[in-house]
């Protein structure tokens, strides 16, 4: 007999567009994984990208509090460089 650990998930409801749930029943169908594996997939990713970016605007603004950032003669040098 196996004895079955818990589940640390959580359910979620969510209402999609009929365009994006259109969507969704033909990536289904054409990949024969389940709704929530893609479901769960595509949330992952987006999270992923959005942490990063928030992070990275976070350590900008550290720099920045640090007056770690580039000079108005810096800034000009580069555009007269590389135009803009």
């Amino acid at each position: 007999m196996q004895i079955m650990k818990p589940s640390t998930d959580k359910p979620m409801t969510v209402r999609l567009p009929a365009d994006l749930a259109g969507q969704l029943d033909k990536l289904i169908e054409a990949t024969g994984r389940n709704k929530s594996a893609i479901t769960v997939a595509a949330l992952r990713e987006y999270v992923d990208a959005q942490a990063w970016q928030i992070q990275d605007i976070e350590e900008g603004v550290a720099e920045a509090d640090r007056g770690e950032f580039a000079s108005d003669g810096d800034v000009n040098a580069f555009f007269a460089k590389y135009g803009g």
